[in-house]
This record gives structure tokens, sequence and C-alpha cells, in this order.
């Protein structure tokens, strides 16, 4: 998914040329397009777990991966990763080329979610209904919040946006068919594997785009 930006190109350092190509970015700007990266894609790996914490259901990836998971000996974070290598190599036959925020996507969050897990494992069991709602709530504000830090960077998109991208261009499908298509298949395989669906999955699906399109152009790095 990429920003929307009616900037016209005028030289190194403006427009759409030079926002693709951080070497023609001023230092300030290319400096602050890595540490919003990062900062994003701490965030989101804060906000993906706080949504497994609740309990009232995950995004649908994080459905799939809480599956397998249980499936397995493996944690979470490392079937997070799994699951992104796996995708990344779907891209192959789909074209789609990783930029520094790709790889960027695979190793933070799949470095930083089973940390997050542990810490939010403090938490007092069980959590009242009110507190897990109120998890739902952040994660996925803080989950929006992230997605349009890391995407509004553009240096390449996370695996998962990138095999929906690459399969919107093969197809000619509609950005929303494919992705809800994709989500539809996930969620479902994730949910007969042991993954939790519920009022969470349906408050992400409904609410992370209006979200996202909210402040993403605000976050965008031009």
């Amino acid at each position: 998914m990429g920003p929307p930006d009616g900037t016209p190109t005028t030289g190194p350092g403006s427009g759409p040329a030079a926002a693709d190509r951080p070497e023609l970015l001023p230092t300030t700007r290319r400096a602050r397009r890595y540490v919003q990266l990062i900062v994003g894609l701490v965030l989101y790996a804060l906000s993906i777990t706080l949504l497994v914490r609740a309990g009232l259901g995950s995004t649908p990836w994080d459905v799939l991966s809480q599956g397998i998971s249980r499936r397995t000996d493996l944690s979470f974070g490392t079937i997070t990763v799994l699951v992104s290598v796996v995708v990344l190599l779907l891209w192959v036959p789909l074209r789609q080329r990783p930029g520094i925020g790709t790889v960027a996507n695979v190793v933070v969050i799949g470095a930083l979610v089973d940390p997050f897990l542990a810490l939010l494992a403090r938490l007092p069991e069980p959590l009242p209904l009110a507190a897990r709602i109120g998890l739902v709530v952040a994660g996925i504000v803080l989950n929006g919040l992230a997605t349009a830090l890391y995407v509004g960077v553009r240096l390449g998109p996370g695996p998962r946006d990138g095999l929906m991208t690459g399969l919107v261009a093969r197809t000619g499908g509609s950005t929303r068919l494919v992705r809800s298509s994709i989500e539809v298949v996930v969620v479902t395989a994730g949910w007969l594997l042991g993954g939790t669906v519920g009022l969470g999955t349906l408050a992400y699906a409904l609410a992370i785009g209006p979200v996202v399109h909210h402040l993403l152009p605000r976050l965008t790095v031009r």
C-alpha cells in the first residue's frame, strides 16, 4: 500500500522520485525515515502482542502464527519469522522486490514479539473483560499508528503487504478483493490449527483501514 502523493518532482530532495530514493533526500529527512521505520516496527510488534494477550482474537496473520505455534514446539515469535520468510519466497514468482523496510520488518518484529509477550504475561490472570477489551482497543490503534509510520517511509512493503500488491499486479484483481481473500484463507487456516478468532479479529478488520487512512498522510515522509 502506498500513500497518496500529488507532490510534483522539482529536483533532488522533493517529490515522489526523491522520496522513493533515500540517497536523494537531505540527511535530516533520510535520518527521520530510518528512525520512523524502526519506531513503527517496534510499535507494530507491541500492538500484535497486545491483541494476542487480550485473548479475544488477533489479526488474521497472527491467528495463523498462533495456530501453528500451538501445533509445534516453536514460539509465536519464531513462527512469525518463519511465516514471513515463506511469504517472501512467494514474492519470487510475483517478481516483487524487497526493500530495506521489508527486511527490517521481518527482523525487528520477529525479534520483539516474544519479549513483549513475556512482559505482558506478567499481567494478572485471568484479566477482567474490561481490561481485555482495553488491550484490543489499544492494540488496534497502536497497530494503525505503527502501520502508518513504517509504510509512510516507503522503504519497502512488509512481506504480507508485498504478497498482496504482487497478486493484485499479476491477477488484475482489486486490492480489496485480493486482501480480503488472503486474509480469509489465513484466518481460516489459523483457526483450524487452534488460533484464537473472536471479536478482536472482527474489530481489527473493521477499524484498521480507517485508522491507517487517517494517519498515513500525516506520517508520510516526502
